[in-house]
């Protein structure tokens, strides 16, 4: 099983390569943040909205695009989206995992 994941990562950073080079985007951006991004996918899936995950990764890259040409500072940006996003899960899980307001 563990060479299936092996190969499955390696075919991602093949294709993540192939879209960075399409999109003109600095491949070490998404590297400072691939792991961040991939939980947060995970969490949001497993949260709030499995069909909503891959629209908060779209969501956090649009947020973060204005930023600077600079990847350092772009990756800093996706970085703190990435947390923001990360805190918004963790209200929005808690709220509805809390008891109903019986008003």
């Amino acid at each position: 099983m563990r060479g299936d994941e092996t190969r499955k990562m390696a075919v991602m950073d093949e294709w993540l390569d192939a879209v960075c080079a399409e999109l003109g985007v600095e491949r070490s951006v998404m590297d400072a943040n691939t792991r961040g991004l991939l939980r947060l996918i995970n969490d949001v899936a497993h949260g709030p909205s499995r069909p909503g995950a891959p629209m908060t990764a779209f969501l956090v890259g649009l947020a973060s695009a204005s930023v600077s040409g600079d990847p350092a500072v772009q990756a800093e940006a996706v970085k703190d989206r990435v947390a923001a996003v990360d805190a918004l899960v963790q209200r929005w899980t808690a709220g509805a995992t809390a008891a109903p307001d019986e008003s």
